[in-house]
C-alpha cells in the first residue's frame, strides 16, 4: 500500500504544472466569467460523470461563500440531479440531450458556457456546445482530452497525462479540473467585489458557522467589539458589507447598500468617493 499510494501522490504532483501551462485561458476564461457576473449574464457549467459533478461542486459553493444568487451560477449534468449521486451510464452519449437541456435555460450573449470533460469529445457536452453557440453566448471548455477544432472559443487544455488506473479521470484529470473551476470562480468573485482583501464579505450567514464568520469580518473590517459587530450585522440584514460601509460612513443600512451599489459591490471604492 505505501507504494502504491507513493505512486498516485508523484502522478498527482503533476497537477501543478498542468494548470500552470494552461494559465493564459484559464484567465481569459475567468474574466469573460467576470463579465457575465457583473452584467447580466450566467456563467454556465455543462459536464458529464465526474466532470459534471465537479460542475455542480463549484455551482452549488458560490451562493453561501459569494452570495451569488443561484441563478447565475448553474451547472448542468448528464443524467439530471440523480446522476449527482449515481452514474447514469449512456447519458454521457446524447448528444440531442445536452443540446436541448442547455436551450431550456435560454442562453443568450451575456452568458458564458463552460464545457467539462475529461475527453474532450463527451457528445453531452458537445451537444450543449453547439445550442451555446447558436443562441450566441461564449462558450469555454475545460479538457484532458483532445478536443476537436472550434470547440468552443477558449480551450483550456490539462496535459495531465495517463492516470496510474487506466481511464479514471477522477484522479488526475479531476484534481486539475477541480483546481481550474476554484481559478475561475474565484477569480470572476474579486473582480466583481465579492471578496475584500481575502475576506468573503459577501458569505452569507446561513449557518452559526458562518454567522460567526459574519461577525468577526465585520469586527476585522470595523474594530468593533464581538457584541457590537454582531448587532451591526443585524441591523444590516445580514450584510457584512452594509454592516460595515454604514458603521464606518455613519449612514443607514438603505444609504449603504446604495453606496454599495454605485461602487458595482466592491467596499473599498463603497468606503471611498463614489459619485451618485
Amino acid at each position: 500500500m505505501p507504494e502504491l499510494l507513493g505512486v498516485i501522490h508523484e502522478e498527482d504532483r503533476r497537477v501543478p504544472a498542468a494548470v500552470e501551462r494552461a494559465l493564459p485561458e484559464i484567465v481569459a476564461v475567468a474574466e469573460r466569467a467576470a463579465r457575465a457576473l457583473g452584467g447580466t449574464g450566467r456563467l454556465i457549467y455543462v459536464g458529464a460523470g465526474t466532470s459534471g459533478r465537479l460542475g455542480v461542486l463549484d455551482a452549488a459553493e458560490c451562493p453561501p461563500t459569494f452570495g451569488t444568487d443561484p441563478s447565475r451560477i448553474v451547472a448542468l449534468i448528464a443524467g439530471g440531479r440523480e446522476a449527482v449521486f449515481r452514474a447514469q451510464e449512456g447519458a454521457e452519449d446524447d448528444r440531442e440531450a445536452g443540446g436541448a437541456e442547455l436551450s431550456s435555460l435560454g442562453p443568450g450573449s451575456e452568458d458564458l458556457v463552460v464545457g467539462i470533460t475529461a475527453s474532450g469529445i463527451t457528445p453531452y457536452v458537445d451537444g450543449a456546445l453547439a445550442a451555446a453557440r447558436e443562441a450566441g453566448a461564449s462558450t469555454a471548455l475545460i479538457t484532458a482530452g483532445d478536443p476537436r477544432d472550434g470547440a468552443a472559443d477558449h480551450v483550456i487544455r490539462l496535459g495531465t497525462g495517463p492516470e496510474v488506473l487506466t481511464g479514471s479521470t477522477r484522479m488526475k484529470a479531476g484534481t486539475a479540473t477541480k483546481n481550474v473551476l476554484n481559478m475561475i470562480s474565484t477569480g470572476a468573485m474579486v473582480a466583481i467585489g465579492k471578496v475584500h482583501d481575502n475576506l468573503m464579505v459577501d458569505v452569507k450567514a446561513g449557518s452559526k458557522k458562518l454567522r460567526q464568520r459574519a461577525i468577526r469580518l465585520v469586527e476585522d473590517l470595523t474594530g468593533l467589539c464581538p457584541d457590537d459587530s454582531s448587532d451591526a450585522l443585524d441591523r444590516a440584514g445580514g450584510e457584512v458589507k452594509t454592516a460595515v460601509v454604514a458603521h464606518q460612513l455613519g449612514l443607514s443600512p438603505e444609504e449603504s447598500r446604495h453606496r454599495i451599489h454605485l461602487s458595482g459591490g466592491h467596499l473599498r471604492l463603497a468606503l471611498g468617493e463614489v459619485s451618485s
